[in-house]
C-alpha cells in the first residue's frame, strides 16, 4: 500500500491574509453552512502529495504581485491567490456577496468533498449540542486520527444553542437535498464535473460578448475541452417528406474500398530506417547521426524541464522520438528490468517515429518526443518518487510515445463531420485517440518490433490496459472531466481529515498517470518563451491548414481554424486561462511544491501573450455575416441539477 502524506497548511508561507494559523492536528473550525465547510475548512487548504516517510519540505516565499490583465484562471490553488483574480474566484465571490461570515480560506469545490465537509461540520455541531462522548472507533482510522473539539458550554433554550441547531438542521438538509439529487448512473466524478462545466460556460458566455475574437476563441474552448453528450428530442427525429433539400447539399458519393473497415489505415507506411546497423554495435544514442557529441550534450540535459526539442530534432537526424526514447529507456533502465532487447526497441521506436506524418507542422514526431520527455520529467516528481512500479512507469513513458501516431493533422470534430472512415470505424468517440491505439499495437507485430516479447501474459495484458486508458485520456474532450475526477481525489481525503492519499488500487494509480500525460500534453504554455511561441507557430498552422481544407470543401470552417480572423495572442491568453493553467494548478495542489517553477513560468508565458494581444473592436452583431451570430454555451443539466445550480447559499 503505498501513501502519501498531505501536508497541512504549516509547510506553507504563501497563504491569504487572515487565514488562522492551526495545527496540522486541529479539527476545523465549527460553523455553519454558508461560512466555512464547503468555502473553507482552516487547515484543509491545498494538498501536497508527499511520501509518508518524507519531510514536509519548506516552501518559498510568495511571488511578486503580477499586472492585472484578463481574468486570471479558475483558480482552486492558495499558492497564487493573493495577485490572481480569477473567474473561479469570481464565481464564489458572487455566492457569498450575500454573506457576513465569508472566510479567506481555500476554497473547496468539488461537490463530492462539500458533501463530506458539511457532513463533517453536522457531527462536530451534534457533538456540542448534546455533549455525547466521541467513539473514535467507530471513525474510519483517517478520521479518528483528528481531534475532536472540546463541547461547547450550550444550554437548551440559549440563544446560541438554538442558532447552532438551526444551522446544524440546514446544514444536513443540504447535504440529503444533494445525495437526493444523485442519479445511480452518476458517479462522484461526474458531479464534479458536469459542475465544473457549468463554471466554465458560464464565463465563456461573457467571454465571446467581448469582441468577435472573444466569441470565436470561446467557441474553440468550448467545442474542444467540453465532452458535450448530443441528445436527441424526439421532433427531431421525425422526418419530413415534403421537405426537399437545398440545392448543392446533395453529397458527392465517395468509393470506398471493399477492404477499408477491415484494416487499420497507417500501418503500411513506407519505413525510412533498414534497421542494419554497423557490426553489433547500437548507435549510441539509438539513432545514427554525423552530430553524435552534439546530440550527446542535448540528451545530458534529459532530465530538465524546458529542454530544447528542436535542437534534438535537428542534431538526431530528425529522429528525436527515437533518440529520447531510448535515452529514458535506458537512464531508467527500463530495458533491462522489462526484458526489452535494445535492438528490439530501437527498431520498434523507428518504425513508430516512420508512422508519424511528417508534413504535419505540430502533430509529428517531433511533439511526441517532447510529450515523451515531459512524461519523463514529471514522473521525476520527488512527490512520486518510488510511487510507481517499473512495469506503469513503462506503460507511461510508451504511451506518451505513441499518443499522436499517424496523426492525420486534423481533429476529431473535422473526422466527424467530413464522416471520414475513421469516424465510422470508432463511432465518433475518440476517434484519433483509439486509431493511435490501434496503429501502436498494430506495429508491434512487425518483423523484430515486439518490444513487449519476454513479458508475461499478465504482464502485457495489464501494460495494454494502461496504455488504452491514458491514450485516451488525451482525448482533448475528456479534459473537464480528467480535471474533476483529479480535484475530487484530492478534495475528498483532504476533508475526510485523514492527511493520507492512498494510491492502493488501478483506479486511483491509472487516475494520476492520465492526469501526468495529459499534463505532459499540455505542457508547451509551461515551456520557456521560445519554444512554446515556437509550438504555438506549428499549431496554428496546422489549424488553419484544416481551416483551408474546410473553405475549399464548403464546410464550416472550425473555430480557430481560419487563417483570416484567428487571433493567436488572444487564443493564447483564454487557453491558459480556461485549460491549462486550472489543470496544471490542481497538479501542482497534488506535488506541492514540485510544480511551483512550473507554473511561474506558464504565468509570465500567459502575461507575456496578455501584452501582446493587438487592439480588437467590441462585438457588434453585422447583419447578415454569419461568422458574426453569437454562440451559445449550454451544457445539457441532468434533473436536479438546474435546482442546484439556482441556490443562492447552495454551494453547486
Amino acid at each position: 500500500m503505498l501513501t502519501f502524506n498531505l501536508a497541512s497548511d504549516e509547510s506553507r508561507t504563501t497563504v491569504p491574509p487572515g487565514s488562522p494559523s492551526l495545527s496540522p492536528s486541529s479539527p476545523p473550525p465549527l460553523a455553519p453552512r454558508g461560512s466555512l465547510s464547503r468555502t473553507s475548512l482552516g487547515n484543509c487548504s491545498s494538498p501536497s502529495l508527499l511520501m509518508a516517510a518524507a519531510v514536509a519540505p519548506s516552501s518559498g516565499g510568495p511571488e511578486p504581485s503580477r499586472p492585472p490583465a484578463l481574468p486570471r484562471t479558475f483558480s482552486t490553488s492558495v499558492l497564487n491567490i493573493k495577485h490572481r483574480k480569477s473567474f473561479w474566484d469570481k464565481f464564489w465571490n458572487e455566492r457569498s456577496a450575500r454573506r457576513a461570515d465569508v472566510h479567506g480560506e481555500d476554497l473547496i469545490v468539488t461537490p463530492f468533498a462539500q458533501i463530506l465537509a458539511s457532513l463533517r461540520s453536522v457531527r462536530n455541531n451534534f457533538q456540542c449540542l448534546t455533549n455525547v462522548p466521541s467513539n473514535k472507533s467507530r471513525r474510519s482510522s483517517g478520521a479518528a486520527s483528528v481531534s475532536t473539539p472540546q463541547p461547547r458550554n450550550l444550554n437548551p433554550g440559549d440563544e446560541a444553542y438554538l442558532k447552532l441547531a438551526m444551522e446544524t438542521m440546514e446544514e444536513l438538509d443540504w447535504c440529503l437535498d444533494q445525495l437526493e439529487t444523485i442519479q445511480t448512473h452518476r458517479s462522484v466524478s461526474d458531479m464534479a464535473s458536469l459542475k465544473f462545466k457549468r463554471m466554465l460556460n458560464k464565463e465563456l458566455s461573457h467571454f465571446s460578448e467581448s469582441s468577435r475574437s472573444g466569441n470565436q476563441i470561446s467557441e474553440y474552448i468550448c467545442s474542444t475541452f467540453l465532452d458535450k453528450q448530443q441528445e436527441l428530442d424526439i421532433p427531431s427525429l421525425r422526418v419530413d417528406e415534403n421537405v426537399e433539400p437545398p440545392k448543392g447539399a446533395q453529397r458527392k458519393e465517395r468509393p470506398r474500398g471493399p477492404t477499408t473497415m477491415s484494416q487499420i489505415s497507417g500501418v503500411n507506411r513506407k519505413l525510412c530506417h533498414t534497421n542494419s546497423f554497423t557490426g553489433e554495435r547500437l548507435p549510441t544514442h539509438g539513432v545514427e547521426t554525423p552530430f553524435e557529441d552534439e546530440l550527446g550534450k542535448c540528451l545530458m540535459e534529459i532530465d530538465r524541464w524546458g529542454i530544447d526539442m528542436f535542437r534534438i530534432g535537428e542534431m538526431s537526424n530528425e529522429r528525436p522520438l527515437t533518440c529520447v526514447a531510448y535515452t529514458i529507456f535506458t537512464s531508467r533502465e527500463l530495458l533491462k528490468s522489462m526484458m526489452i532487447p535494445p535492438k528490439t526497441f530501437i527498431t520498434y521506436m523507428m518504425t513508430v517515429e516512420d508512422h508519424y506524418v511528417k508534413e504535419n507542422p505540430f502533430h509529428n514526431s517531433l511533439h511526441a518526443a517532447d510529450v515523451t520527455q515531459s512524461t519523463h520529467v514529471l514522473l521525476n516528481t520527488p512527490a512520486l518518487e518510488s510511487v510507481f512500479t517499473p512495469l506503469e512507469i513503462t506503460a507511461a513513458l510508451f504511451a506518451a510515445c505513441v499518443h499522436d501516431v499517424d496523426h492525420p493533422g486534423l481533429t476529431n470534430q473535422f473526422l466527424i463531420n467530413s464522416s471520414s472512415e475513421l469516424a465510422l470505424m470508432y463511432n465518433d468517440e475518440s476517434v484519433l485517440e483509439n486509431h493511435h491505439l490501434a496503429v501502436a499495437f498494430k506495429l508491434l507485430s512487425n518483423d523484430g518490433c515486439d518490444i513487449f516479447l519476454n513479458m508475461t501474459k499478465k504482464q502485457r495484458q495489464t501494460l495494454r490496459k494502461m496504455v488504452i486508458d491514458m491514450v485516451l485520456s488525451t482525448d482533448m474532450s475528456k479534459h473537464m472531466s480528467l480535471l474533476a475526477d483529479l480535484k475530487t481525489m484530492v478534495e475528498t481525503k483532504k476533508v475526510a481529515g485523514s492527511g493520507v492519499l492512498l494510491l492502493d488500487n488501478y483506479t486511483d494509480r491509472i487516475q494520476v498517470l492520465e492526469n501526468l500525460v495529459h499534463c505532459a500534453d499540455l505542457s508547451n504554455p509551461t515551456k520557456p518563451l521560445r519554444l512554446y511561441r515556437l509550438w504555438v507557430e506549428r499549431l496554428m498552422e496546422e489549424f488553419f491548414r484544416q481551416g483551408d481544407k474546410e473553405r475549399e470543401a464548403s464546410m464550416d470552417i472550425s473555430p480557430m481554424c481560419d487563417r483570416h480572423s484567428a487571433t493567436i495572442e488572444k487564443s493564447q491568453v483564454g487557453f491558459i486561462d480556461y485549460i491549462v493553467h486550472p489543470l496544471w494548478e490542481t497538479w501542482a495542489d497534488l506535488v506541492h511544491p514540485d510544480a511551483q517553477d512550473i507554473l511561474d513560468t506558464l504565468e509570465e508565458n500567459r502575461d507575456w501573450y496578455q501584452s501582446a494581444i493587438p487592439a480588437s473592436p467590441p462585438a457588434e452583431e453585422e447583419p447578415g455575416d454569419p461568422q458574426r451570430s453569437g454562440i451559445r454555451f449550454q451544457v445539457t443539466l441532468e434533473e436536479g441539477d438546474a435546482e442546484s445550480e439556482s441556490e443562492s447559499a447552495g454551494p453547486m
